[in-house]
């Protein structure tokens, strides 16, 4: 059984900074597309950032490139976001998800993942 476990979430400052984990048991991250999207109260989901399984490129939506990051530790079965600069509007549950379908980087902001994790709040308020 695949299990996806978002982590790291919680009450920051504007500006301030937070790193997502998503954790996955039953299913090797490595190698397979993982996505991180976001939905904000009264908002639909939203992809913010991927990695391709193609060739492990990653996508940003706009308003985060440039603040977010997106990295893998394979040996931890583990992908990451680190989030920097946060802003108010980024407020949201944020979701990791993958899939064992190919996805390339211009998919993979796409909602195309079979496996989702249940969710962590980040809350950026001053």
């Amino acid at each position: 059984q695949v299990q996806i476990v978002e982590s790291g979430g919680g009450l920051v400052q504007p500006g301030e900074s937070l790193r997502l984990s998503c954790v996955a048991s039953g299913f090797t991250l490595d190698g397979h597309a993982v996505g991180w999207f976001r939905q904000a109260p009264g908002k639909e989901r939203e992809g913010i950032s991927c990695i391709s399984n193609y060739d492990d490129s990653a996508n940003y939506l706009d308003s985060v490139k440039g603040r977010f990051t997106i990295s893998r530790d394979n040996a931890k079965n583990t992908v990451y976001l680190q989030m920097n600069n946060l802003k108010p509007e980024d407020t949201a549950v944020y979701y990791c998800a993958t899939t064992s379908d190919w996805l390339s980087r211009s998919f993979c902001l796409g909602n195309h993942y079979k496996y989702w994790g249940q969710g962590t709040q980040v809350t950026v308020s001053s």
